[in-house]
């Protein structure tokens, strides 16, 4: 079931993430940052970094059981490695389907699907994103993939299938602290992730 509802687009100048690249945006307790699947199917990995002690920070395994979910909804607070409440799920106009289990894709992963050389990979984005804001964390927290499809099979298996966002669908996050959210339009072209292709995305700020 979809966890949708009426959003009402935030006032602020339209920034843009570009395919396959990352980016940290710094946010205060209580601004909003509404995520945009401009052309659809692309997931965006994301994470939030406590501003006044780096080694707090987004936990999904925190989070599950926080919440005794493996997905969110509108409504639902996301909480630290303390945990301690970082952001809440405002808004969302897509169907609701987002990923809370997998590990952000890295070199080694793309080798063992076959890719030979260097891929884009959102755990480089995630560095990268982070070291241009002067942040430079030791290890990367695994991530809240928003608009990411991992259907749970009833014997418990999972598979990576493509997501059901559509162009112009969003999310909008609250921060519960003073913040660093970090988001990398995943690069992965080699499964179903991002429906086959990798999409520029946008955001707002208020």
């Amino acid at each position: 079931m979809a966890t949708t509802e009426a959003e009402t687009p935030l006032s602020g100048s339209l920034r843009s993430l570009p395919a396959k690249s990352g980016i940290a945006v710094p946010l205060t307790k209580g601004q909003l940052i509404q995520i945009i699947n401009t052309h659809g199917k692309q997931v965006v990995d994301t994470w939030a970094i406590d501003s006044c002690d780096p080694a707090s920070h987004l936990s999904m395994e925190h989070t599950r059981a926080s919440l005794l979910k493996i997905s969110i909804g509108v409504g639902d607070t996301l909480v630290t490695n303390n945990r301690t409440p970082i952001l809440t799920l405002v808004a969302d106009t897509s169907p609701g389907v987002h990923d809370l289990l997998i590990a952000s894709c890295d070199i080694n992963r793309y080798a063992q699907l076959g890719v030979e050389g260097y891929h884009n990979n959102c755990v480089d984005n995630f560095y990268v994103a982070l070291k241009a804001v002067g942040i430079h964390p030791r290890s990367v927290p695994s991530p809240l993939n928003l608009f990411m499809n991992v259907p749970v099979a009833s014997d418990g298996s999972l598979s990576f299938a493509e997501p059901v966002c559509e162009a112009g669908q969003s999310c909008t996050l609250r921060a519960e602290m003073d913040l660093t959210l970090v988001m990398s339009a995943c690069p992965q072209d080699v499964t179903p992730v991002n429906g086959g292709k990798c999409a520029d995305i946008h955001f707002i700020v208020t």
